[in-house]
């Protein structure tokens, strides 16, 4: 089984209302198309990267070379481990864990999106929990880091119901505008003491090598 080349595709992380997984392919290009009919209105830039540029095709194929890309370019001392988010089956987006010498530092990054009609009902909130709780609990990573542009108030809302505290801020160039972005971070400590959404990880052990555990 592929799980058994490349164990990810066994990881499992089940939430109240989602599951979070590798996609596969049927539900890569599901996942594609979702974001492909957007992420966010078109008058607005919640994110760095261009969501709005191109059609729908050329965003879809964006969102499978960067599935592909974070898979290809997979080490255990550099990873980025993409999740599609799923509801009864049904792709909502996609959540990312990131880190760099993870062994060392035991600090993860996360970003996320979901697709526009699946916004609003808490789920993003549900999945970054989700993948904490991945983080935290069965990775032991000792802090959890996300930036976010300061009037992206839905971001920002997760971060802080979370337990994320402010950590300075980010620049970063789009064409000849600076945009300014909040760093958020959440320690384990926080993260302990923190409600939140209830979330079991299955099939972690087989996966900790692929990590630089």
């Amino acid at each position: 089984m592929l799980a058994d080349l490349w164990p990810l595709y066994g990881l499992t992380i089940s939430t109240p209302r989602l599951e979070l997984r590798l996609p596969r392919e049927e539900e890569l290009a599901a996942l594609a198309n979702l974001a492909g009919r957007g992420v966010h209105r078109p008058d607005e830039r919640p994110f760095l990267t261009p969501w709005t540029d191109g059609g729908p095709k050329e965003r879809a194929r964006a969102v499978l070379q960067g599935h592909w890309g974070r898979l290809a370019e997979w080490s255990d001392s550099a990873w980025r481990l993409g999740l599609g988010v799923f509801r009864l089956g049904n792709p909502l987006g996609v959540v990312t864990l990131g880190a760099r010498d993870f062994r060392v530092v035991r600090q993860v990054t996360t970003s996320a999106w979901l697709g526009i009609e699946h916004q609003g009902r808490g789920y993003g909130t549900e999945a970054r929990a989700g993948l904490l709780t991945l983080a935290f609990d069965h990775l032991g990573a000792d802090a959890a880091l996300t930036e976010v542009f300061q009037d992206n108030h839905s971001s920002q809302g997760v971060s802080r119901k979370l337990g994320y505290e402010h950590d300075g801020i980010s620049v970063d160039a789009r064409g000849d505008e600076a945009l300014v972005s909040d760093r958020l971070r959440l320690t384990r400590a926080k993260w302990r003491r923190q409600e939140r959404p209830a979330a079991t990880v299955h099939a972690v052990a087989a996966c900790l090598p692929m990590f630089g555990l």
